[in-house]
């Protein structure tokens, strides 16, 4: 069983940075692809940005490239978002997920096995 717990979120203004942490409770956390997902009100559930299982490989949506940097720290079952440049269209409940597996595939289509219940970002302009 995973269980993933997402925090770091709240009330910024525009340009500025964020940090979200996301901790798993799971035996082997290295042996997971994870990453980051957004839905914003009235919207469906869109990607931000993938990680493999040691961190060598990210991924992320052409909306926050540049801007956002996911990593993870194994030792500490640790997943991070690092957020900045913050724009009011980055509002949204950001969520933490785990793929089933070391494929980072599945996670950047939108497939991943378990997921984090959420926090609130909101960006002010």
């Amino acid at each position: 069983q995973v269980q993933l717990v997402e925090s770091g979120g709240g009330l910024v203004q525009a340009g500025g940075s964020l940090r979200l942490s996301c901790a798993a409770s799971v035996r082997t956390f290295s042996s997971y692809a994870m990453g980051w997902f957004r839905q914003a009100p009235g919207k469906e559930r869109e990607f931000v940005a993938a990680i493999s299982w040691g961190g060598a490989s990210t991924h992320y949506a052409d909306s926050v490239k540049g801007r956002f940097t996911i990593s993870r720290d194994n030792a500490k079952n640790t997943l991070y978002l690092q957020m900045n440049s913050l724009k009011p269209e980055d509002t949204a409940v950001y969520y933490c997920a785990c793929a089933r597996d070391r494929d980072l595939r599945t996670v950047v289509a939108g497939t991943p096995g378990y997921w984090g219940r959420g926090t609130q970002v909101t960006v002010s302009s």
